[in-house]
């Protein structure tokens, strides 16, 4: 991280800890929504799966668990598993929208669709939407499901929209998110579906965390700003401090965050036009009149203040206990 960077982020959190916060909650048009995430592959599903279910202005209509390599096999139940631990423990959520178990494999080719319960559910839920007025889909891990319910029902292209964390830059790239599914990214791209991508450029940029930030940021948030930095912890140990090394300087993006600030109009961004994916995961140029939205930036001092915000008010309405067992995320019991 430039110096430059890290000094802005400094004086972001700074003014996170002292300002009160500027929550987007205000607003009272609702955005329908279905989540795609592989939680329980590292930390940022954690903290988007949050802030998606505490932010009013969504109107989510479900959660749908997706497959990681790092997620013990059949990666889509226990993914789901580790989903309903977040939801019903973690958050001490008594109702909630539908939690749906997804695939747990990637598609073995671009045209050829998996059935899972999440494909099924969000072609069902996806049918009341029309061209003017979508459906909003957030990937935020494998895109099979996705892909799968566009190459089951073409005419959801029609009906929804596609906001999906992925590449490296506009350039592609290989990011983790792509790479568990590219044929599925393949299908979405050839695809007439809008779409958004935030690249793991700009999270780093904007969304990356040192230990000592993530701990200000979240020490005097309650029992859910205490599991969230225990993840963040047992994280930070065990993939990004240097082995043997005293140094704390290295910092962690928030990846998935992106997805949600940019539905939230916390970003910046502009359209390219739309490439063929390849299936090393850099881009071919080709005509085509179809574009991507690409984020640019993200204002991460507006998302934190709400996200903090969101926490805080409801932790002052529900009572979050501290679960007796570990954590089920990234691989440990």
């Amino acid at each position: 991280m430039h110096s430059t960077r890290f000094i802005l982020k400094l004086v972001v959190i700074a003014g996170l800890l002292i300002l009160p916060g500027l929550s987007v909650a205000q607003s009272t048009a609702r955005i329908p929504v279905i989540l795609s995430t592989d939680v329980g592959n590292e930390i940022d599903d954690q903290w988007a799966v949050t802030y998606l279910l505490l932010q009013p202005r969504f109107k989510v209509l479900g959660v749908m668990s997706a497959h990681a390599p790092s997620i013990t096999a059949p990666a889509g139940k226990t993914s789901l598993r580790i989903l309903v631990d977040v939801v019903e423990n973690r958050l001490g959520m008594r109702t909630h929208p539908p939690l749906i178990e997804g695939g747990s494999e990637p598609l073995t080719n671009e045209t050829t669709p998996i059935s899972s319960p999440a494909v099924q559910f969000l072609i069902r839920e996806s049918k009341p939407f029309s061209r003017d007025n979508r459906l909003t889909v957030l990937v935020i891990g494998a895109a099979t499901d996705i892909a799968s319910a566009i190459l089951t029902d073409p005419g959801i292209v029609e009906r929804i929209r596609v906001v999906q964390m992925g590449f490296y830059d506009e350039r592609g790239g290989e990011e983790f998110n792509i790479a568990n599914d590219v044929h599925a990214v393949q299908a979405i791209m050839e695809s007439n579906v809008p779409l958004a991508i935030g690249p793991g450029k700009v999270c780093r940029e904007n969304l990356a965390l040192t230990l000592q930030q993530a701990k200000d940021m979240l020490a005097s948030h309650g029992p859910i700003g205490a599991w969230l930095l225990e993840e963040f912890e047992a994280w930070y140990f065990r993939n990004v401090k240097p082995i043997r090394v005293n140094d704390f300087s290295k910092s962690w993006p928030i990846w998935d965050n992106i997805t949600l600030a940019f539905v939230l109009g916390m970003t910046s961004q502009h359209d390219l036009p739309r490439p063929r994916l390849k299936q090393d995961m850099s881009f071919e140029r080709v005509s085509s009149d179809r574009t991507v939205t690409w984020i640019t930036d993200v204002d991460e001092r507006r998302m934190w203040s709400d996200f903090f915000t969101l926490i805080d008010e409801y932790q002052r309405t529900h009572k979050i206990k501290k679960q007796p067992y570990g954590r089920l995320t990234f691989g440990m019991p």
